[in-house]
């Protein structure tokens, strides 16, 4: 893409502004079925043949796409329509405006907020109270790997909501409940990880892990950690995910939830400093809910890129 104002334009240069898969990428990459981190899913622009004469309306096409996902992606372009007719010379901003674009896509398109958030993605609860160990595990699958790469590159994100269930009546309902507010909601995006909920000792977050960078073992995204010291000083909750392949041909996304009640099945002892009850009550029964926020057709988008469906995959009480 070496072209400048007042050069001929060559169908194989058009082409690669339309076509070209290594940087500077052409717009079917980033915007078309694209690989990785780069693909909106969106459908491609025809490319020109040997010797064929490259026409307004190619032109147009590009440009309409252009401006698609810029405004999707809330990306500021330069680039304009032609008419039948004009002489057309090289759009100056053109190899910039795909560049940019490209960057948007690339990094999550974190701009974009035509995004559809809070959509219930399936919710498993414990079915009883318990010491020591709760796990679930809940997955989100998605039509194909164009499809859960899209869903990402385009600033859609999954969320992980943990709560309780049941009244709270004693101490550990109450640490679990708190642990669960701090959490928020924990936000998966293409390449983050990010909590909506503030208190308690964040342990560890992942802030900088997202889809891109999963595989198929599960990575720890956060450990919260009670900061009720002296009684449930150990309680924590941990939140995990995996692939069911590598980025490039993945479907399936799995989170894990582990909550840990250290405290265990103590017994009361008068000379106690942490005055644990006389009758220590169990962890309450866990609940984890997936969000889908997904990325909606309200700004340039063909349609909405959506989750195809969920399951719980482990429950543990």
């Amino acid at each position: 893409m070496g072209y400048t104002a007042g050069d001929t334009i060559l169908d194989d240069e058009y082409n690669l502004f339309v076509t070209s898969s290594s940087d500077p990428y052409g717009y079917n990459h980033f915007a078309g079925l694209g690989s990785g981190e780069y693909g909106l899913n969106q459908s491609s622009i025809a490319s020109v043949s040997a010797g064929e004469t490259i026409s307004a309306s190619n032109w147009n096409a590009l440009f309409t796409g252009l401006d698609n996902i810029a405004n999707h992606t809330n990306t500021s372009i330069t680039s304009t329509s032609v008419s039948a007719g004009d002489t057309i010379a090289i759009k100056s901003a053109l190899v910039t405006d795909l560049a940019n674009l490209a960057a948007a896509v690339a990094a999550g398109s974190t701009g974009a907020t035509a995004i559809t958030t809070g959509v219930a993605a399936g919710t498993s609860t414990n079915s009883t109270t318990w010491n020591s160990t709760s796990t679930i595990e809940r997955s989100v699958t998605f039509a194909d790997n164009a499809t859960m790469r899209s869903f990402f590159n385009a600033g859609g994100y999954i969320g992980a909501d943990p709560g309780i269930s049941g009244s709270t009546d004693g101490d550990k309902d109450t640490v679990f409940s708190e642990l669960a507010a701090a959490v928020g909601n924990l936000n998966i995006k293409a390449h983050s990880t990010q909590r909506t909920g503030t208190g308690e000792t964040e342990t560890s977050l992942a802030s900088s892990t997202g889809f891109h960078d999963l595989t198929t073992s599960y990575t720890s995204l956060i450990v919260l950690t009670s900061d009720n010291g002296a009684d449930y000083g150990s309680n924590t909750i941990e939140i995990q995910a995996k692939l069911d392949a590598a980025p490039a041909t993945a479907t399936v996304l799995t989170i894990k939830m582990i909550s840990t009640d250290g405290a265990g099945d103590e017994t009361y002892d008068p000379s106690n400093p942490a005055g644990v009850p006389v009758n220590p009550n169990l962890a309450p029964a866990m609940v984890l809910s997936l969000i889908e926020n997904h990325p909606n057709d309200t700004e340039g988008l063909a349609s909405a890129i959506r989750v195809s469906s969920n399951a719980q995959v482990s429950n543990s009480p």
